[in-house]
């Protein structure tokens, strides 16, 4: 899984050793999340830019490697994603930082046995 801790290590390093970086988190993986592979493609995407090539020209092929190898809803969702991380990457490392918080939130919380909150009478 790929933490917030690991994005702030991403912005410290070359753009190219980014990308390496990212396809090494990933290599091995069966199913990851959505959030993962937009980060892939939106590094890809953001190379293409910085070299002047067309849009997509690159990128494409590594959305078309997934089909097949990953559900229809997470290629879908990891697009989504590499969208935002290129037009408002702002407003998703918040997202990403709340969903943290969220996590270890519910994590510090004890679970309680099921039927013991509601009772019939």
């Amino acid at each position: 899984m790929i933490s917030e801790k690991d994005l702030a290590e991403l912005e410290n390093i070359p753009y190219e050793q980014r990308i390496e970086r990212v396809e090494k988190l990933l290599e091995g993986k069966e199913s990851p999340r959505a959030f993962e592979l937009g980060l892939l493609l939106a590094l890809k995407m953001g190379q293409e830019i910085r070299e002047g090539k067309e849009l997509g020209s690159e990128s494409g092929d590594l959305v078309a490697s997934w089909n097949g190898r990953h559900p229809d809803s997470i290629i879908e969702e990891a697009i989504a994603f590499a969208k935002e991380f290129l037009t408002n990457p702002a407003k998703l490392a918040e997202n990403i930082k709340q969903g943290l918080q969220k996590k270890e939130a519910s994590a510090d919380q004890p679970k309680q046995a099921d039927g013991n909150e509601a009772q019939n009478g």
